[in-house]
């Protein structure tokens, strides 16, 4: 596509207000006919094609026109997603495993991002007078009680994903964060590592809590003492994760391996042990949490917790779509998933180099 074609069609955009097919086409490098086939899930689409598409209509925050599709005779199920969380990754593969599973139900998903700073009510009510059937919460937004009261009080139908809340109107989806955690720090146990430091998720999440309860689980069944020190604050953020990394590995006796609770903070952690002239994971394992995009296109590849992120998201859409279709949104309560989640093992982890002399007792 040419150049003065991306403007032409980026300056029709301006004019109507709102993003259009054509928008998505120039993002995604494809004709406004490859876009529509991924829109109505034709299955002659390359995956890299479908793709690219998507992540488009995400960024663009395009939402088909319903009038439109009407007159085709779908009566279409619209469900909203709001969303604001600090890993792009994570939310990467969130919203393209929804809109896959979206365009293959026939579902019509609207995007929204609630900017850093912005207030959680006028975003939901903006979703709530647009019309919609339902909604989908990623974290953190998933534990926002606010968010839940609102779409109580409009009888919104809800699907929380990776929240251990359980509420009686509301389906969770999720992985046992605590049970994962503690199979890592057991694993890193086994390598022989004896002072594992952690980096705890945001305070405020639940999954934080229970990420943190299974490292220190793991490292009482494998006898090792639990140590404050060696637990460093982050939130889900690479930069917070730099800051974490930097003071672990400033101790006097410094870990020789850590478990980050997101593969933002654990690619951190790689970065700050690189400039510190440390080999990983010669000189220090690190391993993170999630496997999203990023634990592989680092070097080295990250050994993580795999979460199934859009296999998660995908069966929110699809729990909610059917129970939307069959008028039993009052069952929503009953459907508290627990999905499984597996150790990925790659090249970021072994055992130390130097083992202590005698391993500290863990305390009663």
């Amino acid at each position: 596509m040419s150049e003065r074609e991306r403007k032409r069609r980026t300056s029709r955009s301006r004019q109507t207000g709102a993003p259009t097919i054509a928008d998505v086409a120039a993002m995604a490098g494809v004709s406004m006919m490859t876009v529509s086939r991924v829109i109505n899930a034709e299955p002659k689409v390359r995956q890299s094609t479908r793709d690219a598409v998507n992540e488009a209509i995400a960024k663009l925050n395009y939402a088909p026109n319903r009038a439109a599709r009407s007159l085709a005779g779908a009566a279409q199920i619209r469900i909203g997603l709001l969303y604001s969380n600090p890993s792009e990754a994570f939310l990467s593969a969130f919203i393209v495993g929804s809109l896959e599973e979206a365009g293959r139900l026939d579902v019509q998903i609207i995007v929204r991002k609630v900017e850093e700073g912005e207030a959680l009510a006028p975003a939901v009510e903006r979703l709530i007078s647009g019309g919609i059937d339902g909604v989908i919460l990623p974290p953190p937004i998933c534990e926002s009680n606010e968010v839940h009261e609102l779409l109580r009080e409009a009888a919104i139908p809800t699907v929380a994903v990776a929240t251990s809340m359980e509420e009686d109107d509301i389906a969770t989806i999720r992985i046992d964060d605590s049970s994962a955690a503690r199979e890592m720090t057991a694993h890193l146990a086994g390598l022989g590592h004896e002072r594992i430091g952690f980096i705890a998720g945001h305070p405020n999440l639940a999954a934080s809590a229970l990420r943190l309860e299974g490292y220190r689980q793991g490292l009482a069944e494998a006898g090792l003492a639990f140590d404050e020190a060696l637990v460093a604050q982050g939130y889900f953020t690479y930069r917070s994760g730099l800051d974490a990394a930097e003071r672990l590995l400033s101790l006097d006796a410094a870990p020789t391996a850590i478990f980050a609770s997101n593969d933002d903070m654990a690619a951190a952690a790689v970065a700050i042990a690189h400039r510190r002239g440390l080999d990983v994971p010669g000189d220090l394992t690190v391993c993170g949490f999630d496997d999203v995009a990023m634990a592989t296109t680092i070097w080295p590849e990250l050994t993580t917790i795999h979460q199934p992120i859009s296999a998660m998201s995908r069966q929110a859409v699809e729990l909610l779509a059917n129970l939307l279709r069959t008028k039993r949104t009052g069952e929503l309560g009953k459907h508290h998933v627990l999905v499984d989640y597996r150790l990925v093992r790659r090249q970021s982890d072994a055992a130390p180099r130097r083992r202590p002399a005698t391993r500290v007792p863990a305390t009663a």
